[in-house]
């Protein structure tokens, strides 16, 4: 799974990157750029509702922590959901195809050899 889709932020817009989202949320951002940036987020209900919540916060400094906090947390659970899957799959053990080969076979053998008792007999 690519980076980019363990990181919370980095999907809330496609046309807004993570960092200058960041910057919004801080009031580090020109009028105009911050104009811009809600101008793109305004087609998207999701997006603009995850705005929302994130002002909400009380401390917008942190938000940058918690972003990194619940990107950690997010990677850390997608890593062991992959493991356990991962142990679920099972092997390539290529003594279970030997092993139907040769079940195959003598299903076969036994077909041709009884079917040729029964064409032969008197």
């Amino acid at each position: 799974m690519s980076d980019n889709l363990k990181d919370i932020l980095a999907n809330l817009s496609p046309d807004v990157d993570q960092e200058t989202l960041l910057l919004y949320l801080q009031n580090k951002l020109s009028p105009d750029k911050k104009h811009e940036v809600e101008k793109k987020l305004l087609d998207n209900e999701f997006a603009e509702d995850a705005l929302d919540g994130l002002k909400e916060f009380r401390d917008q400094r942190q938000i940058n922590f918690l972003v990194e906090q619940l990107n950690t947390g997010l990677r850390n659970k997608l890593e062991k959901k992959k493991k356990r899957k991962d142990k679920l799959r099972m092997k390539e053990q290529p003594w279970l195809y030997i092993a139907a080969l040769i079940i195959l076979a003598l299903i076969i053998i036994g077909y041709l050899v009884v079917r040729n008792m029964l064409l032969h007999q008197p």
